[in-house]
């Protein structure tokens, strides 16, 4: 069965059935920022009893700025924040002024409640000399009140040693997690070469900082920095590319590959093996193009499962559960190049390769997954998959690939994130519209319950203003 009713993309309603599958995706809220945007991050936040299904976003009339000398430019234009509850109601803004350069590696959002009052505490990084928005060690970790948007307090964000090139330099990570279920929030510069991971008590106290240098052997780090309990034992770990960090003492439990890979890895996803309990991690490797493999699946313990592909920058990837049942795929993307500027950015000679998650047996989807993210819309505990990244046209896909919709934008946010049943997208165009997006027909099973209480989904769901995290939660 396949029977489609499509209003237009301005009139925001999809009516679809594909194979006893009936979507009714629509609008469930619209935000105007008020102006053109060319960038935009965003976090689900949490402001108490009062409002407790919010976001704050980050954004700019500006494109994203890369640090990298090849892809910089300078900004026109300052990066702003604005909160506001699902139902579409602005609750405050604020401007950055210029000291901040508009670019998710200068400046990424987190939202994270580390005095544990029920009231998330949004974190980013901001600069204490805005006449010089490029002199380093007058940034901060700043702390600013979700109900309010104003400060609550600075300290002084970690510097790494020696300086470098800014390619490398401006790299900028915010995240949190669980050491037995007290919270501790993680800051980190740097992907190659020289890296400062610190952790941060509850009182803002220093539990430990973690360095890697030119001279540590293995993996450099990732774009991706996802947090998982990887054995199961009460505390967290981060994976810095391949390379696991428990978050109690900052100790290195392992990096995997580590005698034979030393190169950086775009992408790092935890898959969840429902059947067994254990956790996987894949892999998509940038640099040392001529050196196989270029996608790897690691085991708990960062042993090799299987790995494929002799050669090739992977640029991106993921995990999704659009097998027939629900079971995990992975993707690898292998571009011929990527080019940035004022006006956006593309990739060329792109080339899909896709996998079965354990077994990393080829297979033909028979439709194009580039540019997708990940998302759950009916809860039925299989994914949808919407274009909302890269140069995507924010059209939305079910798991056999027949168009049920499409958002009008890239999506900034692919989870569960206001009181509807299934998952939500939130999208944003050009115009400066948002709009929040959800299948009125949506009925979450066990296996959506599931993946929702699932403490990996409640910490890596914070993570879409940091990195390029859209879609790390597609292995659970």
């Amino acid at each position: 069965m396949k029977t489609i009713l499509i209003t237009g993309l301005l009139g925001l309603t999809f009516t679809i059935s594909t194979a006893q599958k009936k979507f009714d995706i629509q609008v469930k809220s619209q935000i105007d920022l008020g102006h053109e945007i060319g960038q935009l991050r965003a976090v689900p936040i949490s402001t108490g009893t009062a409002v407790p299904n919010a976001v704050v976003a980050m954004y700019s009339e500006d494109a994203e700025i890369d640090p990298n000398r090849g892809m910089f430019f300078f900004p026109e234009h300052t990066l702003k924040l604005c909160a506001f509850d699902v139902e579409g109601d602005i609750l405050w803004k604020k401007d950055l002024g210029k000291g901040v350069v508009p670019g998710i590696w200068f400046s990424p959002i987190a939202a994270f409640d580390m005095d544990k009052n029920g009231e998330d505490e949004i974190w980013i990084v901001n600069n204490t000399n805005p006449g010089h928005p490029l002199k380093y060690e007058d940034y901060v970790l700043e702390k600013r009140n979700a109900k309010t948007g104003e400060v609550e307090g600075q300290w002084k964000w970690p510097e790494t040693y020696p300086v470098q090139d800014m390619t490398r330099l401006f790299r900028h990570f915010i995240l949190g997690g669980y050491v037995n279920d007290e919270p501790v929030l993680i800051t980190a510069n740097g992907t190659k070469d020289y890296v400062v991971i610190k952790c941060w008590n509850s009182d803002m106290s220093e539990r430990w900082v973690y360095r890697k240098t030119i001279d540590t052997p293995g993996c450099q780090g990732s774009h991706m920095s996802p947090v998982v309990d990887i054995n199961n034992d009460g505390v967290d770990e981060l994976f810095w590319g391949e390379r696991c960090i428990e978050l109690d003492k900052g100790r290195q439990l392992f990096c995997a590959n580590e005698d034979s890979w030393n190169g950086h890895s775009d992408i790092i996803e935890p898959i969840l093996d429902k059947n067994t309990g254990k956790w996987y991690f894949f892999t998509c490797r940038e640099t040392s193009r001529e050196k196989p493999p270029r996608v790897v699946l690691y085991d708990e313990n960062g042993k090799r499962v299987w790995s494929a592909l002799k050669e090739g920058h992977i640029d991106t990837g993921w995990a999704a559960r659009i097998g027939e049942n629900g079971e995990p795929i992975v993707l690898g993307v292998k571009i011929g190049e990527k080019l940035r500027s004022a006006e956006g950015e593309y990739r060329v000679d792109v080339v899909e390769n896709t996998f079965h998650a354990f077994t990393g047996e080829p297979i033909d989807l028979g439709f194009s997954v580039y540019t997708t993210i990940p998302v759950d819309l009916n809860g039925d505990g299989i994914h949808e998959l919407v274009k909302g990244y890269f140069e995507g046209d924010g059209t939305i896909l079910d798991n056999k690939g027949n168009v049920i919709g499409n958002i009008g934008g890239a999506s900034a946010i692919a989870s569960k994130f206001t009181g509807d049943q299934g998952e939500q997208i939130l999208s944003y165009s050009k115009d400066g519209i948002l709009r929040i997006w959800y299948d009125r027909n949506a009925r979450d099973n066990e296996t959506a319950r599931a993946r929702y209480a699932n403490p990996f989904y409640k910490v890596n769901q914070i993570q879409t203003g940091n990195g390029y995290n859209l879609f790390n939660l597609g292995g659970l």
